[in-house]
Parts: structure tokens; C-alpha cells; sequence
């Protein structure tokens, strides 16, 4: 059988190879009309957060849905009495230097995804690494304290409840002004809710990373 994923594979890039590019012909004309039609630089952030608006609600709502069935389903499990973690100082340093650096890009990512690649999903996911990282490194007891402190639960819950208003909102036609294109603060509610996506989905990955430490031992 292997043979026969050696030789689709053995295919495929010669197509690749002797195939023109299909992109070649592709009509810059419709990235410039959605470009103009939602007021960003980045098309890709206009297309979800505007175009396709209804589609990315109920992905939103959809990822809400599976951290409430992680939770669901190891809820009536026995917590484990072993968690796996590094414990040598180098493993430790160079986690957090990375969780910073990816804390820094979400960051990023999330204020400037309409003015460049990027958006409240990379955001979010870069969030969520950084968590993921200092989750590692900590023990859980802090990690949970700290997760209450923050009340990070209310706060993703109340990102979802917000962006679903404002994408309502946007959806009835009710926009706010777009300003001028390329600066920060443009776009109408597009920044906004890339902010509110990002939240969500570090603040969601986070809860599923301490569910998992804690029933599982790892992440």
C-alpha cells in the first residue's frame, strides 16, 4: 500500500512542476473590490468578518461548544495524582521565553489582523500557546488560582456574548465608520471583533489546557 501513497505523491509534484500556475490569472480586481467593500487592507479578515459574517458566528459558537463537552465529559472522571511537567531549569526558561514571544504575537495579531495576515483566530491560537507553555512550567494549583483571579471564565463568556451582538448588529446593517484605510483605528467593527475572537479563543484554550492537566496529567 505504500507503494501506491509513494507514487500519488511522485504524481502530484510533477504536476506541480509541469502545470502552469493557476494563480497567474487570477483577477486582482476582486481582491480590490472587497478590499474597498469592507474598509481593511487585509481581505482575508474582511471576508470572515464581514462577507461571511453568519459563518464565523457559529464557528465562534461551535469552539464554545466543544470546551463546555470537554469539560461535560471528563467532569465525572477522578482527577490524576501525576502531572507531567519539566523540571529542569533550561526546559523551563526556554518555555517561557517562548510563551512571551507568543504572547507578544497574539497581541499583535489580534490589534493589527486587519492591516495585515493575521486576525483573532492566529491570535487566539498564539494566546492560547503561551498558556499552553506556561501551563508546563507551573503547577496547577497557580494555574487554576490565577485563572479565577482573572476571572478569565466570565470574560470569555461575555467576548462570546459581545461579538455575537455586535456581528448581529453589523449583519442589520448597523456599521460603524470605516475611517481611513491602512491606520489602526479603521475598519468599523472588524478590530473589534478580531479583539473579541482572540479572547475568546485563548481565554477557551486555556480552560480545556487546565481540564486536561488535571484529568490527564498533560496537555
Amino acid at each position: 500500500m505504500k507503494w501506491v501513497y509513494i507514487a500519488a505523491g511522485i504524481a502530484f509534484y510533477i504536476k506541480m512542476l509541469v502545470l502552469p500556475n493557476a494563480s497567474l490569472g487570477f483577477d486582482l480586481s476582486i481582491v480590490e473590490a472587497i478590499v474597498k467593500d469592507c474598509g481593511v487592507p487585509s481581505a482575508v479578515a474582511g471576508i470572515i468578518l464581514r462577507n461571511r459574517l453568519y459563518d464565523t458566528i457559529f464557528e465562534v459558537v461551535v469552539f464554545t461548544i466543544a470546551i463546555m463537552g470537554a469539560n461535560f465529559l471528563l467532569a465525572n472522571e477522578k482527577p490524576t495524582s501525576k502531572i507531567y511537567q519539566f523540571t529542569d531549569r533550561p526546559s523551563i526558561v526556554l518555555a517561557r521565553v517562548g510563551a512571551t514571544i507568543s504572547a507578544l504575537v497574539s497581541i499583535e495579531l489580534a490589534i493589527r489582523g486587519h492591516l495585515s495576515p493575521g486576525g483573532g483566530f492566529a491570535a487566539g491560537v498564539a494566546g492560547g500557546t503561551a498558556i499552553g507553555l506556561i501551563a508546563i512550567t507551573s503547577s496547577p494549583e497557580r494555574m487554576q488560582a490565577i485563572y479565577k483571579r482573572c476571572f478569565a471564565a466570565t470574560s470569555e463568556k461575555l467576548s462570546v456574548l459581545i461579538f455575537i451582538i455586535l456581528s448581529v448588529l453589523t449583519l442589520a446593517g448597523y456599521e460603524l465608520p470605516y475611517g481611513q484605510l491602512g491606520l489602526l483605528v479603521s475598519g468599523g467593527v472588524i478590530p473589534i471583533l478580531n479583539i473579541l475572537v482572540a479572547i475568546k479563543v485563548a481565554l477557551g484554550s486555556w480552560a480545556v489546557v487546565l481540564i486536561f492537566i488535571r484529568y490527564r496529567g498533560l496537555l
